[in-house]
């Protein structure tokens, strides 16, 4: 299974950005699939995870401002990304539980700045 994702940038505090995140290989038992990234001098947080059954769940910093969805016929999740501040910045990661084995994609850096 390999995870690619796409979609970071520098943006302006107040704006918008989506992220992707395509998966390929033998896609079969997902358990969950989610966001979670990493500032400058910060641990990894989760950001957003969505279940196999389409529950989501998201990090109290980003409660209604992000919303995470999923295209199944093209094992894709996306990240929604509005009202974008500074502490937003920091890579965002990618990860999907196939069979309870996690999968990590490489990473894409997203900017808010003015």
């Amino acid at each position: 299974v390999q995870l690619q994702a796409f979609g970071g940038g520098l943006v302006q505090p107040g704006g918008s950005l989506r992220l992707s995140c395509a998966a390929s290989g033998i896609i079969f038992s997902i358990n969950s699939m989610g966001w979670y990234r990493q500032g400058p001098g910060k641990q990894r947080e989760m950001v957003a995870l969505i279940t196999s059954g389409g529950m989501t769940n998201y990090g109290d910093t980003v409660k209604g401002r992000f919303t995470t969805s999923r295209e199944n016929a093209k094992n894709t999740i996306y990240l929604e990304m509005n009202n974008l501040k500074p502490e937003d910045t920091a890579v965002y990661y990618c990860k999907w539980s196939i069979r309870w084995i996690d999968y990590w994609g490489q990473g894409t850096q997203v900017t808010v700045s003015s």
